[in-house]
């Protein structure tokens, strides 16, 4: 283990590494990662009690944190009442990362390899460093993904938390991907009618650009032949409070300029930065199933049929053949997406586990649906919902407000 300390303002950070299992319940296994925790505290709140924060993908490790202002834009509100501990969940960060050097490991190592990259085993390092830390409980704050870590984190370890915090991340328990991937559907349906009716010309904008691709004419500065699939992705945008706006703005350019090819290219939402977000993403619903491609599979004939209704988290198989940063991840990707992935979450120990704090649920959520949310919420009686439709599924990340209004709630201090 290490420990290093660095100071910002009235903040000080202390930078955690542990070296843990990679297989935690194999003894026989030697192999071992790092896993990285960056602990914040302001001035005068050494003594408060800890919050780890639990980031959204999977595969994209937490927010580095900065003040003067603070970033990430909860983080004031999260030192009001704790320390907080901003985890890199194993595989990202400074969590022994996985990248395009893994690669060299060989396609069925590599793969074998992601498997033990899951919530459950993120789980077992939240307990590592909470022990490491000398906190007998802690309190979570899971965003999206980091909201399905901490329903796992309940279904095993429930009495290491005091509060649970989530937003965006009441998963389905019980569920099959395809019925989580056909509800996102509905919603991509929704919020594509929805953008069309607030600009009615951008329906022609986004065909012409369909076209093009469809053509093998857009072609992105590394070279990436744009398939129609990926420019409906463009649709994970409407995911967003804000998101829109890039949407608009892009199209508002010509298809052949550099700024729309350029701009394109950083609105696609799987990229070769985080392999991990698309290499292994649908199993993060896989509640003890195999995914095989779900979301191409259970894709609606509407859909098919209509190449301007827009799609959201979607992970397509043709991106394996299309895209260049995600080519080297091919067989890895169509090995993970035939593992019989364990079950993740045990609904009657989430129900028993006594759980107390407050989750925002968003009525518009095009990524975690509201509906499955909802079955998740009564299973938490002592976890106080807060339903809204102020919030896209970033809600978090758009402001202190959410979190403030999840603290007060569960402390009493709002109804809703």
């Amino acid at each position: 283990m290490s420990v290093t300390t660095r100071r910002m303002q009235d903040l000080t950070v202390h930078d955690h590494t542990l070296t843990v299992p990679l297989v935690w319940d194999d003894p026989a296994d030697s192999r071992t990662i790092e896993v990285h925790a960056a602990e914040v505290v302001r001035e005068g709140g050494e003594n408060l009690p800890y919050l780890v924060f639990l980031q959204g993908g999977p595969g994209h490790e937490a927010p580095r944190p900065f003040h003067s202002p603070a970033a990430p834009s909860w983080l004031d509100a999260a030192l009001e009442h704790h320390r907080v501990v901003l985890l890199d969940q194993r595989g990202t960060g400074r969590s022994t990362p996985v990248g395009d050097a893994d690669l060299d490991r060989g396609d069925e190592e590599l793969a074998e390899y992601i498997t033990h990259l899951r919530a459950d085993a993120i789980v077992r390092d939240c307990e590592a460093m909470r022990e490491h830390l000398g906190a007998a409980t802690w309190s979570v704050l899971g965003q999206s993904f980091g909201g399905f870590t901490t329903l796992a984190y309940l279904s095993t370890d429930a009495a290491s938390l005091e509060h649970v915090y989530i937003t965006g991340g009441l998963s389905a328990v019980g569920r099959h991907p395809d019925e989580v991937y056909a509800l996102t559907y509905d919603k991509m349906r929704i919020e594509s009618e929805r953008y069309y009716r607030r600009f009615p010309g951008h329906r022609e904008r986004i065909r012409r650009v369909v076209d093009l691709a469809g053509d093998g004419r857009l072609v992105l500065p590394d070279g990436e032949v744009v398939s129609v699939s990926r420019v409906r992705s463009l649709g994970a945008l409407l995911g967003s409070n804000d998101g829109w706006q890039t949407l608009w703005t892009l199209l508002e350019h010509e298809p052949h300029t550099n700024a729309f090819r350029h701009d394109f290219a950083a609105a696609m939402p799987f990229d070769a930065r985080n392999p991990l977000y698309y290499v292994f993403h649908e199993s993060s619903y896989a509640d003890g199933n195999a995914t095989r491609w779900s979301a191409d599979r259970v894709e609606p004939e509407d859909f098919r049929a209509d190449p301007t209704l827009l799609t959201g988290e979607h992970a397509r198989r043709d991106w394996l053949d299309t895209v260049p940063g995600l080519l080297p991840w091919r067989e890895v990707t169509l090995a993970l997406a035939e593992v019989e992935w364990p079950r993740l979450y045990d609904a009657a120990a989430i129900a028993a586990s006594g759980a107390r704090g407050a989750a925002a649920v968003y009525v518009h959520d095009v990524y975690v649906p509201f509906e499955f949310s909802l079955e998740t919420a009564r299973l938490l009686p002592g976890v106080t919902p807060w339903i809204t439709s102020e919030h896209e599924h970033n809600g978090l990340r758009s402001g202190g407000d959410v979190l403030e209004r999840l603290i007060d709630l569960a402390h009493g201090r709002r109804v809703r």
